[in-house]
């Protein structure tokens, strides 16, 4: 099944979107109701914002109700599909909130997942790249087990998607729910904070404004970077197909911070310093993702290449975004 196959299959279907008004949920439910989804979105707005779905608004297929995951989902008739992405997701807003970041992966699943077992609906979770932590072995591959600090300060995310696995995983043993799990790396694009604490959005707004660009370390460590379009396509790849995962999806070209940085104010025309800061606590220096079970199971593959996904992004960022 290819990735437009696999939009088509959402047409006429009630899909569930926990973390509806975030950067990824938000893009996501845009493509559901374009492929003729009636979509559900949940969001308690913590990290998600109302502008993300502005667009949507107005639009009969899509309705947004205001929730915290941590306490049980009711919702009237039938649901099929359950797209799990409610969570703190950037280091910043996981930092600040540490403890909601454990309760969404750990409660948030279990709701989520019961709302899915009770609706016999397919269930999605949005999983994390950071489950292999620092990662030994390169390229990540997904029976690699990780290298994760369980007590470090990334641990309230990176545990909680792990636990969130283990949760769906289980489910699926159990026979509750038709379940599949899909490891999201870095991806950007539109809507992503300013300050959200991720390198792509601070050295766009960095370089636009003329100030360094702060740089963690000496700028060696790499990132794969998938723009938004393609994480989108292989999430719904994954919930029409019948795989369970876990799988992959991100972008294979690996690149350093500091090569990013230099980009950025290439594409910005811009003559910010580079300023080095220190390196954060359990910081990965490598991050690649091994994506020859997305191509071979979903026929999926990211299509934007960097260069023109930054483009995209610094266009709506000097087009008046937040």
């Amino acid at each position: 099944m290819n990735t437009d196959d696999a939009s088509r299959t959402f047409a006429g279907r009630k899909v569930v979107v926990t973390g509806a008004a975030g950067f990824i949920g938000s893009h996501l439910c845009e493509r559901l109701v374009q492929a003729g989804a009636h979509v559900v979105g949940i969001d308690n707005l913590s990290s998600g914002c109302l502008d993300n779905v502005s667009c949507l608004k107005d639009v009969a297929a899509f309705e947004l109700i205001e929730h915290d995951i941590t306490t049980p989902i009711e919702l009237s008739g039938s649901v099929d599909h359950v797209l799990h992405l409610a969570s703190p997701a950037s280091p910043l807003d996981y930092a600040l909130h540490p403890l909601a970041t454990l309760k969404s992966g750990a409660i948030g699943t279990l709701n989520a997942l019961e709302l899915a077992s009770a609706k016999r609906a397919r269930f999605l979770l949005a999983s994390t790249s950071e489950v292999y932590g620092d990662p030994l072995e390169h390229p990540q591959a997904e029976p690699y087990r990780g290298n994760v600090n369980p007590v470090g300060p990334r641990s309230v995310y990176d545990e909680a998607k792990r636990y969130a696995e283990a949760l769906t995983a289980s489910f699926r043993r159990e026979c509750l729910a038709d379940t599949a799990i899909v490891r999201i790396f870095n991806t950007y694009g539109p809507r992503m904070r300013p300050d959200d604490g991720r390198a792509v959005p601070a050295f766009l707004q960095q370089a636009r404004t003329g100030r360094p660009l702060t740089v963690a370390g000496d700028g060696s460590q790499t990132r794969s970077l998938c723009y938004i379009s393609d994480t989108v396509s292989g999430l719904l790849a994954m919930a029409a197909s019948g795989h369970q995962g876990p799988v992959n999806i991100g972008n294979p070209e690996e690149i350093t911070i500091l090569q990013l940085a230099e980009e950025i104010r290439r594409l910005c025309g811009s003559s910010s310093a580079v300023e080095f800061v220190p390196l954060p606590v359990d910081d990965p220096r490598r991050r690649c993702p091994d994506i020859a079970l997305a191509r071979a199971v979903l026929g999926w593959a990211p299509r934007v290449g960097l260069l023109d996904g930054l483009a995209l992004t610094l266009a709506e960022m000097d087009g008046g975004a937040r």
